[in-house]
């Protein structure tokens, strides 16, 4: 999701985001303390190699402020955060060898169709809402895909 995608989502459920940003490790403390002062009641990671290669680390962040935070892989949600949800990896990567056995099978690149994910997880980690003091309702446990307990 881009910087956009977030704010136009945010104007239509009637809510101010507040912009984070974190390119190196020491952006964390910043946009962390900002998150605090602002008193922000959720948190939207979005996909980021950086995020992902530190999400230990930024599960621990946003649980400190205790605010509820969701991420886009399910990797999050299985280092302790509270849920995710966004593109399934193994589907995605499974469409990705399909199209590399394509192209070492002689297709044109460019003959190819464009194929964007289609399968999405939902990721919700109880033990998480647990440590926020969170009750999370039934309809969304149903709609999981999983459910860590």
């Amino acid at each position: 999701m881009s910087r956009l995608e977030a704010e136009e989502a945010a104007a239509k459920l009637g809510v101010k985001p507040i912009i984070l940003t974190a390119d190196v490790d020491s952006d964390f403390g910043d946009a962390f303390g900002k998150l605090a002062r602002e008193r922000a009641d959720a948190l939207l990671v979005t996909a980021s190699a950086f995020f992902t290669s530190r999400r230990q680390y930024l599960v621990l962040l946003a649980m400190r402020p205790g605010v509820p935070a969701i991420y886009h892989w399910r990797d999050f949600a299985e280092a302790g955060g509270l849920m995710s949800y966004g593109t399934n990896l193994i589907d995605a990567y499974r469409q990705l060898g399909i199209y590399a056995g394509r192209i070492l099978k002689g297709v044109k690149i460019s003959d190819l169709p464009v194929v964007q994910s289609t399968k999405f997880e939902l990721v919700i980690n109880l033990n998480a809402g647990k440590a926020l003091g969170l009750t999370v309702p039934n309809p969304l446990l149903l709609a999981a895909d999983e459910v860590i307990e």
